[in-house]
């Protein structure tokens, strides 16, 4: 049994008191994922961002709003974990200014200048101990795996789960389970609560050949 943090839903970058940035992420995967580690024996605590569904009820949730919120609950809730699955879709630019009241229209174009976010997956990847272990989710619409690669190398994963943008708000999702070499794990497709399963096996499998 494990002791699993699970990232899930978006995240929203207010722009001012009503209006904000954010993506269509449902936090359908990261509740499939959660229901299966729990269905597989581990603990699941979740970190969520703003989401309209319903978390197994034996999961400990945490909600948050923002990117930086997010990160927050993984840097205190991490350390006590064995393992992280980021299956969450953060916010990735935020304003770098943000108004105190509503903007009001002008007819003129609006301009913002965006700063990106905190990467939370690689802050936690990066700051893991020795029997810790990060999973990370890439969302592409092209190059997808070659991508995944890049991007489990770059942010220190153990397993990357590749997917495209058709997973957003969907029943349904496509994956490729890669591990820290590049090679294939699993290659899966199917609804969320089958493809969480089949994760998870994939996770726990390789955490049996790590030892």
């Amino acid at each position: 049994m494990a002791n699993i943090l699970i990232t899930s839903g978006p995240t929203r970058q207010y722009l001012d008191p009503v209006r904000y940035l954010t993506n269509a992420s449902s936090g359908r995967m990261g509740a499939a994922l959660a229901s299966a580690a729990i269905e597989a024996g581990h603990q699941v605590t979740i970190v969520s961002g703003p989401v309209h569904l319903n978390y197994p009820g034996n999961a400990r949730v945490v909600f948050v709003t923002t990117t930086d919120e997010m990160l927050q609950a993984v840097e205190e809730l991490f350390p006590s974990q064995d393992g992280l699955i980021g299956a969450a879709a953060p916010c990735d630019y935020m304003p770098r200014r943000v108004s105190s009241a509503k903007i009001a229209k002008s007819g003129e174009p609006l301009q913002l200048e965006l700063i990106e976010t905190p990467d939370i997956v690689a802050t936690a990847a990066h700051n893991k101990k020795p029997h810790q272990w990060v999973v990370g989710f890439a969302l592409e619409t092209e190059d997808q795996r070659f991508r995944a690669i890049v991007k489990m190398q770059k942010k220190c994963c153990d397993i990357m789960v590749s997917n495209g943008p058709s997973a957003i708000d969907s029943a349904d999702n496509e994956v490729e389970i890669l591990a820290s070499d590049g090679q294939t794990i699993a290659h899966v497709s199917g609804s969320k609560p089958a493809v969480a399963a089949s994760i998870v096996e994939s996770i726990d499998r390789w955490l049996e050949k790590r030892g």
